[in-house]
């Protein structure tokens, strides 16, 4: 609730001489939350865009490091970008997860739960690319016959 709603609770009572009868409106009106608005950027939608992001670039680094790992682009065996897609899906997961268990809200209410299960989801995704990735580039390849 806003100022302007406890003013009108309380105007009514003090013009009368004193705030007994308005005390159970002002409390009322205080213990309720603010609404956060949908556009607002909260501690938990901030949180949780990070983890998505960093989910995100390990899902694009571990598809390049998994496209490497066959030999479809590069030379090189990918082992690095693989090594890097585990990390940022590990880490995205993890602060996602994190998003989650704080949340006291469902959707709407400003916690980023929303975007904690996408975190979670896509750190996955790219903990599995990097994970893939990572076993391809270490077998061993059969040596060219000349």
């Amino acid at each position: 609730m806003s100022v302007r709603h406890l003013l009108a609770a309380t105007a009514p009572a003090a013009l009368s001489g004193g705030l007994g009868p308005a005390a159970p409106a002002v409390a009322r009106v205080l213990a309720q939350p603010d609404p956060v608005g949908a556009y607002a950027l909260t501690s938990g939608r901030l949180w949780s865009l990070v983890a998505a992001a960093l989910g995100l670039a390990g899902v694009v680094v571990g598809g390049l490091a998994l496209a490497r790992a066959t030999g479809r682009i590069g030379t090189g065996a990918g082992r690095r970008g693989s090594v890097a897609a585990l990390a940022a899906g590990l880490i995205g997961a993890v602060v996602g997860g994190l998003v989650v268990a704080a949340a006291e809200g469902g959707p709407g209410t400003g916690y980023g739960i929303v975007g904690g299960y996408l975190a979670l989801a896509v750190g996955l995704i790219a903990m599995a690319l990097g994970g893939l990735a990572l076993a391809r580039s270490r077998r061993k390849r059969a040596p060219a016959v000349s």
